[in-house]
């Protein structure tokens, strides 16, 4: 899941690299691929039971920051679009799946940029596809000026052509990877939110003040209950005025 929302910092919220296994854990619910937990944590490495247990933790907590929007539209079906209507529509352009690999690795760098938070998936996709036919010596400007916006006029085509050009210049300005990773793990660690950490006396103290409210809740009602029966059973509890009541 990209995500449909940016409702919280990773800071307040938990633990990036745990929302990141529950984000793909939900992912798959949200997609239909049926896999059981323990199928799924069984391609985590580490504590299988601990990372289980962190998902079930943390799932309803992702929902709720995502405020259940739970369907991200992605750029991949749309690629799947144009390449099929590239191999229909445009007959200058040869061996169209031989884009793919470039396709995939231009994809894969999108999601390391703001693109997917500024740009329509449909032209993400578009950039995607141009990217990986210049790398093929090969040219789509036909296609794309002609049958896709032929008939929308010249500012159409040059908001698109702009929006790819932006697209790949964000890809391109991708800056290198942090070399210290695990120093910043540690310090986002420091700063987490004790309350969503399922490890943390904080959590822990928070989920029993859950478990009391609730234990008082069910306790309330059956002894509320009790004495209404109580008062309707009572005849004593309905008078008639008496003249000195007036």
């Amino acid at each position: 899941m990209s995500g449909a929302r940016l409702s919280t910092t990773s800071r307040g919220f938990t633990f990036t690299k745990e929302v990141l296994v529950t984000a793909v854990y939900l992912a798959c619910k949200v997609e239909e691929f049926n896999v059981s937990m323990q199928q799924f944590v069984a391609n985590v490495q580490g504590n299988q039971e601990r990372a289980t247990k962190i998902i079930l933790n943390n799932e309803l907590l992702l929902m709720q920051e995502l405020q259940f929007h739970l369907t991200v539209h992605n750029p991949f079906r749309a690629v799947e679009g144009f390449l099929i209507d590239i191999k229909t529509r445009c007959d200058s352009v040869h061996s169209v799946d031989s884009f793919r690999p470039e396709i995939e690795s231009f994809l894969d760098s999108v999601f390391l940029t703001e693109a997917c938070m500024i740009y329509a998936p449909s032209q993400i996709a578009l950039a995607a596809i141009i990217h990986a036919a210049s790398r093929q010596k090969q040219n789509l400007d036909s296609y794309v000026t002609e049958s896709l916006f032929g008939e929308q006029g010249e500012e159409a085509i040059l908001h698109i052509i702009t929006c790819v050009r932006n697209i790949r210049v964000m890809v391109k300005n991708i800056p290198e990877p942090t070399p210290n990773i695990k120093l910043l793990c540690t310090r986002l660690e420091q700063c987490r939110n004790q309350d969503n950490n399922p490890d943390s006396l904080a959590y822990k103290r928070k989920i029993e003040e859950v478990v009391d409210e609730d234990d008082l809740l069910q306790d309330y009602i059956p002894a509320k209950q009790a004495r209404l029966d109580s008062d309707s059973g009572d005849s004593s509890g309905v008078r008639a005025l008496s003249p000195r009541d007036c």
